[in-house]
């Protein structure tokens, strides 16, 4: 939640008031507080926010944890250091979770921060480098066996997915499919776990640390993602399927069987994905952007096996038009709405099948932070294509499109010149094409910024090409281009070299980078890549953290 300044000094004096428990931690958070232990504090208190049913816990710097007064803090004060500590808990915590939201107060006595941690999920303890906490009065200690079955038995009930398979066993399993699923989780934990380490495990082992079966008991959410197709009927009577279904002057159908972790790529490929050429050739540059994106297509599928809701007896269904795919599940659109997770901030409380979603987790399969649309929203706009829709029209049902061609060109051009408007303005340039009703607030934004033109309600993307009264060449030189053009300069470099090192790094792409940057705003960029690259798991740093050498992962 995002709070003013009088609402959050009334929140830490009620969080004095109350003192500690086993939701509310204070801190001096000294200068060199360490991220291993707020990964620890982090998990304790998510884990007893959930046993409490509660929405949030609190970790407070800047508090003597004896005289309860404000000392100040002062961790982390560098710029973007907090945004950074975020990503570093994410990477640190599994399903993956961070604070969701991090306040920063300055009072007379010096600065305090609120830290706000989500509870954990339904059925979900929180860990932190494998290992669980908990909260035993103001102490930190490890999750009692009674609290952990507390949490994972929290949807036994109610998660089908989490439900034994009678007469199911390991040799049910596809063995391409386990293969893989080696791979991801590999992947997902390569700080952690050599290949080589994960790929020795017995089978039994990996499984049950994957969190697809349950000591040794092969579950409905491992025969779906990993099961053989002719396991299948072991579900019965729930229909365990993928159906692709082309639309228009020619009409054609597939279905798809287990094991989803393989079989949701074989579907993408059925899909018909030409280049489309946005602009003329008479009109700015030519920009050539494949149909659909494959990221963007298999997040929206992975989210309707996750979030299907399997009691109701139907298949997903993936429906490919002339100018769109439209996703179908089963089951309301489980937590909020999809709107709430549009920037990228909401973190999913609770879903309908927590034992699939969290073993997709584990796969790479989807995340568990809420990112998911938030991701599919900005890959589209970085393609300069309308954004997608959701229609929750129909009662038990979700509808998903992701379009695949313009509606309004002046909109894909106004991306094109403008590759850095924030995402609430691209969400309002949408709406304006599609012709739906914005905020009169987002009107007036748009407006002052020449970005629409018109009255209402009759209001359109302005055609205006940015930078006008500059050169041609001057806006060129000037304009950003996506991080996947520069991604893929240094992987193709990364290829044909074998491997750079930083300053073979920088001579590769700072010229590459808009003139409009100063030079240490070209080293931050070019940090951040290599950061975006490694978790991606696209390369990897053989060398030395302070001389790092850049390679192609495996």
């Amino acid at each position: 939640m995002s709070m003013d300044e009088q609402a959050l000094t009334q929140l830490l004096h009620s969080l004095i008031e109350r003192w500690e428990s086993e939701v509310v931690e204070f801190k001096r958070g000294g200068k060199g507080f360490s991220t291993s232990d707020l990964g620890k504090y982090l998990s304790a208190l998510a884990n007893e926010a959930n046993l409490r049913a509660g929405e949030s816990a609190w970790l407070v710097f800047g508090i003597d944890d004896k005289t309860r007064r404000i000392l100040g803090s002062e961790f982390r004060q560098a710029s973007g250091e907090l945004d950074r500590l975020k990503m570093q808990i994410a990477d640190g915590t599994e399903p993956s979770i961070t604070f969701r939201n991090i306040h920063e107060l300055q009072t007379s006595e010096g600065r305090v921060l609120l830290f706000e941690i989500p509870a954990a999920p339904m059925g979900m303890p929180i860990a932190w480098q494998g290992h669980y906490y908990a909260r035993a009065g103001e102490s930190l200690t490890s999750l009692s066996l009674d609290k952990l079955d507390a949490i994972r038995r929290q949807t036994e009930a109610t998660d089908w997915s989490v439900q034994l398979v009678p007469n199911a066993t390991l040799d049910h399993l596809d063995p391409e499919a386990v293969s893989k699923a080696r791979e991801s989780f590999a992947q997902k934990y390569a700080n952690r776990f050599e290949t080589g380490e994960v790929k020795d495990w017995p089978l039994a082992t990996f499984l049950d640390r994957a969190k697809l079966t349950l000591d040794g008991k092969v579950t409905r959410a491992a025969i779906l993602l990993l099961g053989k197709e002719e396991a299948a009927p072991l579900l019965s009577p729930h229909p365990t399927q993928l159906t692709w279904k082309l639309e228009g002057p020619e009409r054609a159908y597939e279905h798809f069987a287990p094991p989803f972790l393989l079989t949701t790529t074989q579907l993408y490929q059925r899909i018909r994905n030409i280049q489309l050429r946005l602009l003329p050739q008479d009109e700015l540059l030519p920009v050539e952007v494949s149909k659909y994106d494959q990221k963007i297509v298999l997040e929206a599928l992975h989210n309707c096996i996750a979030h299907q809701d399997y009691v109701r007896n139907a298949r997903v269904v993936v429906i490919e038009h002339s100018d769109r795919l439209v996703f179908e599940n089963e089951g309301n659109f489980f937590d909020g709405e999809p709107s709430d997770y549009l920037e990228g901030h909401r973190v999913p409380r609770r879903y309908r099948n927590p034992f699939l979603t969290q073993a997709m987790a584990e796969l790479n399969m989807i995340d568990t932070m809420g990112y998911g649309i938030h991701d599919m929203y900005s890959r589209q706009a970085k393609r300069y294509l309308p954004l997608p829709d959701y229609d929750l029209s129909e009662p038990g049902a979700v509808r998903l499109s992701i379009y695949g061609g313009v509606v309004d060109s002046a909109y894909s051009r106004l991306l094109i010149q403008k590759t850095d408007l924030p995402l609430i303005d691209v969400l309002a340039l949408d709406r304006i094409q599609k012709k739906l009703p914005i905020a009169d607030e987002a009107i007036a934004r748009l407006k002052r910024a020449g970005l629409i033109e018109g009255r209402k309600p009759n209001f359109h993307v302005s055609a205006r090409v940015a930078g006008a009264t500059a050169g041609k060449a001057d806006y060129i030189r000037t304009r950003a281009q996506d991080d996947e053009f520069y991604a893929k300069l240094l992987t193709d470099y990364l290829e044909k070299f074998g491997q750079a090192n930083r300053a073979e790094v920088e001579a590769l792409l700072s010229d590459k980078l808009s003139d409009a940057l100063k030079n240490e705003q070209k080293r931050h960029k070019i940090s951040n890549l290599l950061t975006k690259l490694r978790r991606r798991g696209a390369i990897r740093n053989i060398g030395s953290r302070g001389k790092p050498t850049w390679t192609l992962a495996e």
